[in-house]
């Protein structure tokens, strides 16, 4: 089986840095996605937005923290990993995020409306947390 995700969207904030306890730098991005279509009964212009959560790791995350701002448009691939937390009252909650082991930068949102767009890439070494994030194997689908 195969577990890979690619987004392709604008950053809903500028990126979340924290360190893990051996000082790598992981980065919480939102990333918003659009699709449009033209509705056919009124033939009005529609639109719908999805959030998603992406999370990158050591020196992707660093590059994340120096060069994206809210607004970029930016590509990830990477697999997409659901993690069980529990809110304020004890209740079990799920989260799926795409943890990114390729990015790349596609252009800022003052860019995107210019004719002459940035572009750049970057991808995940060592500092990708293979397995220790995939505890996983007792939730139920």
């Amino acid at each position: 089986m195969y577990n890979k995700s690619t987004i392709i969207g604008r950053l809903g904030t500028d990126p979340e840095i924290r360190y893990s306890a051996d000082q790598k730098a992981i980065a919480n991005l939102r990333v918003a996605t659009t699709e449009s279509w033209k509705d056919r009964q009124t033939g009005e212009r529609k639109e719908k937005t999805e959030w998603h959560r992406v999370v990158l790791f050591g020196k992707l995350a660093e590059i994340a923290r120096d060069h994206l701002k809210k607004g970029a448009l930016v590509l990830f691939e990477g697999p997409s990993r659901t993690r069980k937390w529990q809110d304020k009252d004890g209740k079990d909650q799920y989260t799926t995020e795409l943890h990114a082991e390729e990015m790349k930068m596609l252009g800022s949102k003052s860019a995107s409306n210019s004719s002459s767009g940035s572009s750049a890439s970057a991808s995940q070494s060592d500092d990708y947390p293979s397995n220790s994030y995939d505890d996983f194997d007792d939730i139920d689908f």
